[in-house]
């Protein structure tokens, strides 16, 4: 099979868009993925214009794609003419995106807990919260602690920031009403104008700090996880306790370790 190189063609607005150069490459079938993955992360159901728009397609050949889609029961659309995932494909569709980024993310989370002798953590965007999917405990005996299934807090653990911090308003206000924005330790952030200015410091820095925000006796770093579109849909965090908690120097190269193996993860889920 001939090897495949990229092309670039103009698109709208001036934009430009790779695809691979293939006789055996599908257009149509790749867009109509595209608007999937679009629908499966996307928080309520969407318009047709805003579909067309994000896979770069006119509006009759996104309403082709959609019909389809809809005719073969992945996607459904509701009586205002926006358009949804099918629930039922919703959760075998999320779980293959999870065992996917296991797949990614697992060896760099063993590797991180090799070299520092941390607890690790992986967690996952779901519609209305934020969920611990994969730990790798520390092995010490004194550890900070992690569980899958965890629910975070969205405005207090580094993992819970992180994720909300990189999404757009609304989708962070809607997190935010969900779990409700409560006190956990003295140092949690609950103002809402200091939350609103920590999240900008976290899209800024890359990277979100818990300094005894969910527990005071412990730290944590965490770093966003992108899919194939960019969007930030799962963080990485390493958790240390204050008595282990090294000088600047040693906590400066700690987040760059799990910021570079976050973004090594999302590298590999756009392969």
């Amino acid at each position: 099979m001939p090897g495949l190189k990229n092309k670039t063609r103009k698109v709208a607005k001036g934009k430009e868009e790779h695809e691979p150069e293939d006789q055996y490459f599908s257009r149509a079938v790749a867009k109509g993925l595209d608007l999937l993955q679009i629908l499966e992360s996307a928080p309520k159901p969407m318009p047709l214009n805003q579909l067309a728009a994000a896979v770069r397609l006119t509006k009759p050949s996104a309403f082709r794609l959609l019909y389809t889609l809809e005719s073969k029961g992945y996607a459904l659309k509701g009586d205002d003419g926006r358009y949804a995932i099918n629930h039922d494909l919703r959760r075998s569709v999320r779980e293959r995106l999870i065992s996917h980024l296991l797949e990614a993310a697992t060896p760099h989370m063993r590797e991180l807990t090799r070299e520092f002798r941390e607890t690790t953590g992986l967690a996952v965007l779901f519609e209305s919260h934020i969920e611990v999917v994969a730990v790798v405990d520390s092995p010490h005996t004194i550890r900070m602690g992690n569980t899958v299934g965890r629910i975070l807090q969205p405005h207090a653990s580094s993992l819970g920031k992180c994720i909300t911090a990189f999404q757009s308003e609304e989708r962070r206000e809607h997190l935010l009403r969900c779990y409700g924005v409560n006190v956990i330790t003295d140092r949690t952030i609950v103002d809402e104008r200091e939350l609103h200015t920590e999240f900008a410091r976290i899209r800024e820095q890359q990277y979100a700090m818990d300094r005894g925000e969910t527990c005071l006796e412990g730290q944590c770093v965490g770093a966003p996880i992108r899919n194939a579109h960019g969007e930030v849909f799962a963080a990485l965090s390493m958790s240390v306790p204050l008595i282990r908690l090294g000088p600047e120097e040693q906590q400066t190269q700690m987040r760059e370790k799990v910021r570079e193996a976050a973004n090594a993860i999302g590298e590999a889920l756009a392969q």
